[in-house]
């Protein structure tokens, strides 16, 4: 299984990292196909032209180009790219209590795990806030190997919201005394309808391809309990036109049904994590077609935040519903993203619905 797994990084990091013109053509024999809707794999050949797959065939496949890489695969086994609806990859390898450390060393780490990510078979990521948009834009360039970034840029966070990170002794804030995190994009604390929209703007501006806005309480946040509400309506709308006017949509972070409930009625498109939702706001959901990105959080997978700790103690709340959660989208049909779990030893944890 080893072996079959190096010749799918093989071709994952070949395809994704070249994104340069004039790109060799590859010709890969003899090997097993999975495509990814199939349940059945074929015995065949596959024919990469530039940094797309042209054509896949249980027969042989010829090419008139003198510039044809022909790898001979040996029955090793490929399959597509696999895609993670949820990650902060600048925060990925960073101990939790420690994302403050200096933008240099966070860039370094950052793109290692970029690297990581591309070498267990993911070709594309949705950054879901922290400021992956220049990383996303160097990996588009060549300069350093990854999977494809949909970056969100900052967070979009209220004060004391789960996206305010600042000190607790930084108030009253003020425009000319930003914290750290909104210096380096991770974070954009906005408070009113007109500053939502204006830190909406300034993320698209940036090359962020979607929005992320903190609708509810959150774990690791200092200053807001598990089951608060953040933002109004009038504030999800702003965004929610900023966005829609730029082609694009708003993700909000968000566990109870009350902070799903007044994103969706201002337009948000999809609601991540979503572990205390109930059966009531899984039909509104599956209704009006949002998405929900949840992930498999497990408590004996976890040992992240101290014993006894307000931190620890919403932990163990939100991830004793991680199962509910799953039966009750099943149920009602929500549509549901595929997301990751990366662990700081490395374990890979996917579940998908």
């Amino acid at each position: 299984m080893k072996n079959r797994l190096y010749f799918i990084f093989f071709l994952i990091t070949f395809s994704v990292t070249s994104q340069k013109k004039d790109l060799p053509i590859i010709l890969i024999k003899n090997v097993e196909i999975f495509d990814g809707i199939n349940q059945k794999t074929i015995n065949g050949n596959i024919l990469i032209e530039g940094n797309k797959i042209s054509k896949i065939s249980k027969s042989n496949i010829s090419s008139t180009s003198k510039n044809v890489l022909v790898i001979d695969g040996e029955g090793k086994f490929v399959m597509p790219g696999l895609i993670d609806a949820h990650t902060h990859i600048s925060m990925e390898g960073i101990p939790i209590g420690s994302a403050m450390v200096d933008w240099g060393t966070v860039n370094i780490i950052s793109t290692q795990a970029a690297k990581h990510r591309l070498l267990h078979g993911f070709t594309t990521l949705r950054n879901m806030g922290g400021n992956a948009i220049p990383l996303a834009k160097q990996i588009d360039k060549g300069t350093v190997p990854g999977p494809r970034i949909y970056p969100s840029g900052a967070f979009i966070s209220q004060s004391g919201g789960h996206g305010d990170f600042d000190d607790i002794t930084a108030v009253p804030r003020t425009s000319d005394n930003l914290s750290y995190s909104e210096r380096q994009g991770i974070s954009a604390i906005a408070d009113g309808a007109d500053e939502v929209l204006k830190r909406t703007r300034e993320q698209l501006r940036q090359g962020a391809t979607q929005i992320k806005l903190m609708a509810g309480g959150g774990i690791g946040s200092s200053y807001d309990p598990i089951d608060v509400t953040q933002y109004s309506l009038k504030e999800f709308e702003a965004a929610v036109l900023a966005a829609e006017n730029f082609g694009t949509y708003v993700g909000v972070h968000a566990y109870t049904p009350q902070a799903i409930q007044i994103a969706i009625e201002a337009g948000v498109r999809t609601i991540e994590h979503g572990h205390l939702l109930d059966e009531e706001t899984a039909k509104i959901m599956a209704e009006k077609g949002v998405w929900l990105s949840i992930q498999p959080f497990m408590i004996e997978e976890q040992n992240d935040y101290p014993i006894d700790s307000p931190s620890r103690e919403k932990r163990d709340y939100v991830y004793g519903h991680t199962d509910e959660v799953y039966k009750i989208a099943k149920k009602y049909k929500v549509k549901t993203a595929w997301v990751l779990t990366l662990r700081e030893n490395r374990r890979l944890i996917v579940e998908m619905i």
